[in-house]
């Protein structure tokens, strides 16, 4: 009787326990490690839950399980709470953008001469130094396109494709041939593959244009690296040869002091004699490194000798210019009556036209024009030849500085987004662009927050309290549009509300100017995370996975250095315009 009644009460429970409500939160295992200054820990999964403990950055605490973009910790042996999964990093996580640029990833050394070292990593921050072929330096952090170095004057960003890393983590799968032997310029769009074989798998794709580090040769395939390791790609569409930087002159005259003197092929009294040079010669000073000075000996010669045996002057700008031209960037590009925006335009130019300099005045360059006259044009929308000085584009950093940025990339965890025609997941592809443009933002001084650094689910009304409880200035919520219609392609920037469509526009034009996309405008869209803003906020979508050609486009490290930089540029100029 009483193995009936125990039997009976079995079943009960069991089937009454398919009406208990489930609690959906996920085990899970590992640590965290708080991220922010400080972090609310609460008794729930949500903000509206009560505050039971504050955490300061740095602390660790273990993983019980997560729900709904929270994660609940161990506080103690008999307490624990919730924390939100975007202020904290998993133990897990190999995507964090929550990266410390004090330790050390490794060292690294430049495959290139006069490798240019700038403030932030990319090409619109300012140059603050250069390094030489083979030139070893420490590597503190790190992204899919830049590197951030420790060297002799200070920390800043360089060109991942131009050094050659050593003693990473990451290439305990390289080949041991570390050092490239050649490099190449990829001419079609092109699968990169984990053998040298039409059968292997592709892994990746190369978009036109890219610039790669060629490390072996193998009948008609070339070993390079990717994401840490070694692969391959089909020389039939790469261009073979060095891509070298040009040396631009600091605007020193130096004259030589020495009756004879010889220049060197490198800055140092061991290295091969090149050429020579007379006494009271004058040369616009291209590089200065220990006291050795790079100079143009001859005619499309470059060379390095003895600094001591110069006289150095600020160079005249009619001396610097001296048969050098500047070529337009950009279609439609002002040429002015003055050095200042506000001086009339005379004439406008188009991308590839070419100028003879006649002189340059502060961050402007005066210039001969077809008619004879002469006019003026900003010497951050050009590149210059010659002897003449390169003018870097100043101001982007100081619009951004301490602004509050929330950036959102859009879906994660068990929300893929759209998915590709070649299989791309959006939600991968938008932390990509996101932890980009992050490392921007962070370089010219804003507080940078991002709503997941990680493959993670988080509900959009979590994303949209992020920008309030920060205070954004702004909001950019990052996503990859996929249409039935696979000829469908293009760029389209949405706000809601009408104070926020002058951050989409400056946002989406530059964004748009940059990667040079198909434009479909901006305008209004009912998306909650733009609709339930209170913050200027604005959604980018940046092009069709759908559509295999430009999804291709979209995954390539060209456009995400490219859409990156034209969502900073447009950031900074909406703040310069506030």
């Amino acid at each position: 009787m009483i193995k009936r009644f125990i039997l009976v009460l079995v079943c009960f429970t069991l089937v009454f326990a398919v009406f208990l409500p489930q609690d959906i939160g996920v085990a899970a295992n590992g640590t965290v490690t708080i991220a922010e200054s400080t972090v609310n820990v609460r008794n729930g999964p949500g903000l509206s839950y009560q505050l039971v403990k504050q955490v300061a950055k740095g602390e660790k605490f273990t993983i019980i399980k997560e729900k709904d973009g929270w994660i609940q910790i161990q506080l103690s042996t008999v307490k624990t709470g919730w924390v939100a999964n975007w202020v904290v990093t998993k133990s897990s996580d190999r995507t964090s953008t929550s990266r410390s640029s004090n330790s050390k990833k490794g060292s690294a050394e430049a495959n290139t001469n006069q490798l240019r070292v700038r403030s932030g990593p990319g090409t619109s921050f300012r140059i603050i130094g250069y390094l030489n072929k083979g030139q070893a330096v420490s590597v503190l952090d790190e992204n899919e396109n830049w590197l951030k170095i420790s060297a002799s004057f200070g920390e800043g960003w360089v060109a991942r494709e131009y050094m050659d890393l050593k003693g990473n983590s990451t290439n305990s799968k390289e080949n041991n041939n570390n050092k490239s032997i050649d490099k190449g310029i990829v001419t079609d769009t092109l699968n990169i593959r984990i053998e040298p074989s039409t059968k292997g798998n592709v892994i990746g794709k190369l978009s036109k244009g890219t610039t790669l580090s060629i490390y072996s040769k193998k009948n008609n395939w070339l070993e390079i690296k990717y994401d840490g390791q070694s692969a391959w790609v089909s020389s039939d569409f790469v261009q073979i040869g060095e891509k070298s930087q040009p040396s631009k002159p600091n605007g020193i005259i130096g004259t030589v002091t020495a009756s004879s003197l010889s220049v060197r092929d490198d800055s140092s009294l061991n290295s091969k004699i090149v050429g020579s040079v007379s006494k009271g010669q004058e040369f616009a000073i291209l590089d200065e490194v220990n006291n050795w000075v790079k100079i143009e000996y001859k005619s499309g010669k470059t060379g390095w000798a003895a600094g001591w045996y110069f006289n150095k002057d600020k160079a005249k700008s009619s001396q610097i210019a001296k048969d050098s031209k500047v070529t337009i960037l950009h279609n439609g590009t002002n040429i002015r009556k003055d050095s200042t925006v506000q001086s009339t335009v005379l004439q406008r130019a188009n991308e590839g036209d070419s100028f003879h300099i006649v002189s340059v005045e502060n961050d402007w360059y005066e210039i001969k024009l077809s008619n004879g006259k002469n006019g003026y044009i900003a010497g951050w929308v050009v590149t210059t030849n010659g002897t003449g000085p390169s003018i870097d584009k100043q101001g982007a950093e100081g619009y951004l500085k301490y602004k509050t940025i929330v950036i959102d990339p859009g879906h994660g965890g068990i929300d893929n987004g759209a998915t590709g025609s070649n299989g791309t997941l959006e939600k991968e592809l938008t932390l990509r662009t996101a932890q980009l443009l992050s490392d921007k933002l962070k370089a010219a001084g804003a507080n940078v927050f991002l709503t997941r650094s990680n493959d993670s689910y988080l509900p959009l009304p979590s994303r949209v309290r992020l920008a309030s409880i920060h205070q954004a200035d702004a909001f950019l919520s990052l996503h990859y549009d996929s249409n039935l219609d696979r000829s469908v392609r293009g760029m389209t920037g949405y706000y809601y509300h009408s104070y926020q469509k002058k951050l989409a526009e400056y946002v989406y034009n530059s964004t748009n100017a940059e990667t040079r996309l198909k434009s479909r405008g901006v305008r209004s869209g009912d998306y909650h995370v733009v609709r339930e803003n209170q913050r200027h906020a604005v959604l980018m979508e940046l092009g069709y996975l759908s559509n295999s050609a430009e999804e291709m486009t979209l995954t390539s490290g060209q456009f995400q250095e490219s859409a990156s930089t034209g969502i900073y540029n447009g950031l900074a100029r909406y703040f310069k315009e506030q």
